[in-house]
């Protein structure tokens, strides 16, 4: 009977083994493939047998956790597979797979804003298509399980970033999982011509993917698939965005109940055959020796076609040269609306709350838009031939009222204003003033900051408000905070200028919202050991959901420090790090925080047609 059993058990694999993709709404594969192992009786725990390849983890004492890296989860996307969407690996049980090194990183791609990127990137191939899984070696039942989602501008970054001290920091009491997608021309290159013999976005799809595999699969490594918390930073963040507006919303809470986005990136979102995505596709193939001209392109070969049979470091470099053509701080391949996979303008589908999940924890940087923005702006004339650049569809009239909305302040003018970070509720405010720059410069930075990084959380936050949803706010102020520099705060190991106060509480933040789906901490953990009174009250113990009629977000920050010079090739800031770091954690208003920036996110949506986002 014993011997039927298995036998019947390997029929059914090997047909699920061949199919072209993961179906998250039944999950009898995934409970097979335990059964197969629980049959087998496998000589070692940290052995997963995925029914098309078997993969041998590793231990890490250090942090007591059972670590698999280099997960193959799709099928290599070179080939015929360039441009399509992801499929399931083919079966390979040969052998068993050491997953004890990280897979391959996706070919990377620059912004306008550094230099030409060279070919043979290390470690770097179109097959890259891994995740990592860290999971508590203790587990006695299953986990919540949080998905982190890297950033990079949608042209860089990879899934090796460490989760284990977050996990440490919550009593590894949750299994996580980073992922990699395709990126740059080989994730976002879109035209007419790619969505007809193609996807568009297809380094979304990987990631769609990569999320239905965690509900077929997770279960295996002791993670719960229907407690699954998606995350990520700037374009990990953006991909969390989109993700909740997938298929305009329909897949509900399927694939994930939870999203954590900081400091979400919404570049120009332009349609899929529109005339910039569409000029960049004709720049990349022109640069890949594809263009129209070339006899490829003229001849019965299509300019498709013609990229799909180029190698991999021609298009790298073709990548990238057409990146570095763009305005500064920019990339050419970027999410459009393609009517299937994103279907709007991200301001106009949470403006009408059609997302997925249940809940939210969405946050933004002080200084988003700093790196970002050229460091010339010294008139009223230098930003208004910025603005014209940075939104080319607007008329005078367009240009006129963003001033408005964005007044200049003179005593912020002059050559030698102090720099200092603004307390975000009284005085000045980031509309002029900031640790890094004050007057015209300052004001381009935040105008960048809040269309780009800073709208976007906002309207996330109001899209998971009502109708059964629950969101929460909050700010990452610690000076000079600029955009990206949270990340160390709750993945470690924490930057000079985050004390280990700090560092837990936001640690705790996530992992409370990953395992209750409520990122209140105890008042002891928010105030800090280091506090004076570290039992006295404080907002984040009892945070208040997010709603338009009571606006609220906890601000992060730390006050005193020992003072520090951090030196940039851009800045020389002064800082603040241990010894004497307290935290300074608040229940602020939203929206009338940094002199009125809801309101001023209410006037980015009124235009989101003419940015377009």
């Amino acid at each position: 009977m014993a011997f039927l059993f298995v036998t019947l058990l390997l029929a059914l694999l090997s047909a699920c083994a061949a199919r072209p993709g993961y179906d998250h709404n039944s999950k009898p594969y995934a409970a097979a493939i335990q059964a197969r192992q629980l049959a087998a009786n496998s000589s070692s725990s940290l052995q997963v047998d995925l029914g098309y390849e078997v993969y041998q983890g590793t231990f890490n004492s250090t942090s007591g956790l059972n670590l698999w890296k280099g997960i193959r989860y799709a099928a290599p996307p070179t080939g015929s597979n360039r441009w399509q969407a992801p499929v399931a690996p083919q079966q390979n049980r040969s052998s068993v797979v050491s997953a004890s090194n990280y897979g391959p990183i996706c070919p990377q791609g620059p912004d306008a804003s550094t230099s030409l990127v060279a070919v043979n990137q290390t470690g770097a191939s179109e097959d890259c298509l891994f995740l990592n899984v860290y999971s508590p070696s203790n587990a006695t039942s299953p986990l919540p399980v949080l998905v982190w989602i890297h950033g990079g501008g949608y042209g860089a970054g990879n899934g090796r970033e460490d989760l284990s001290q977050i996990i440490n920091a919550n009593g590894n009491n949750f299994v996580a999982v980073a992922i990699q997608y395709r990126l740059a021309a080989f994730g976002f290159l879109s035209s007419d011509e790619v969505y007809r013999n193609g996807v568009v976005n297809a380094g979304l799809f990987d990631q769609h993917f990569a999320l239905n595999w965690v509900q077929s699969y997770i279960s295996l490594f002791g993670g719960n698939s229907s407690q699954v918390t998606i995350s990520g930073e700037s374009a990990g963040g953006g991909s969390v965005m989109l993700q909740d507006m997938a298929f305009g919303g329909s897949p509900g809470s399927s694939l994930f109940v939870n999203t954590i986005a900081a400091s979400p990136y919404l570049p120009m979102q332009y349609g899929y055959k529109d005339w910039l995505p569409s000029q960049s596709y004709y720049a990349f193939a022109t640069h890949a020796g594809c263009g129209p001209s070339h006899p490829y392109g003229a001849g019965s070969q299509t300019i498709f076609d013609c990229l799909v049979s180029k190698d991999t470091n021609t298009l790298i470099n073709a990548s990238a040269t057409t990146s570095e053509s763009g305005n500064y701080g920019t990339w050419a391949f970027l999410p459009v609306t393609d009517g299937i996979f994103v279907q709007d303008l991200p301001s106009q589908q949470l403006l009408r709350k059609k997302v997925n999940g249940q809940n939210a924890l969405i946050g933004n940087n002080a200084e988003e838009g700093t790196i970002f923005t050229p460091q010339n702006i010294t008139t009223e004339s230098d930003l208004v031939a910025w603005l014209q650049i940075t939104f080319p569809l607007f008329t005078n009239d367009d240009i006129a009222k963003i001033l408005l909305y964005y007044p200049s302040s003179n005593a912020s003018d002059t050559p030698k204003a102090p720099h200092f970070a603004t307390s975000g509720d009284a005085g000045p405010s980031a509309l002029n003033e900031s640790s890094l720059d004050t007057g015209q410069q300052q004001r381009a930075s935040n105008i960048y900051a809040e269309t780009t990084f800073v709208c976007p959380s906002y309207w996330m936050a109001e899209a998971y408000s009502d109708r059964g949803r629950t969101s929460y706010k909050y700010q990452f102020s610690v000076p000079p905070a600029l955009h990206g520099t949270d990340v160390t705060a709750y993945f470690g190991p924490a930057a000079a200028n985050i004390g280990p106060d700090l560092a837990l509480a936001f640690r705790k933040i996530w992992g409370n919202f990953i395992t209750t789906n409520n990122p209140s901490i105890p008042g002891s953990v928010a105030n800090g050991a280091s506090a004076s009174n570290s039992t006295s009250s404080n907002a984040a113990a009892n945070w208040p959901p997010f709603t338009i009629y009571a606006p609220y977000q906890i601000d992060l920050n730390q006050t005193g420090g020992t003072p520090f010079l951090e030196i940039t090739s851009s800045y020389n800031i002064t800082e603040y790090g241990k010894p004497g770091l307290q935290n300074n954690i608040s229940l602020v208003n939203a929206w009338t925080w940094e002199a009125g920036r809801g309101y001023r996110c209410d006037f980015w949506r009124s235009v989101a047609a003419i940015v377009p986002e």
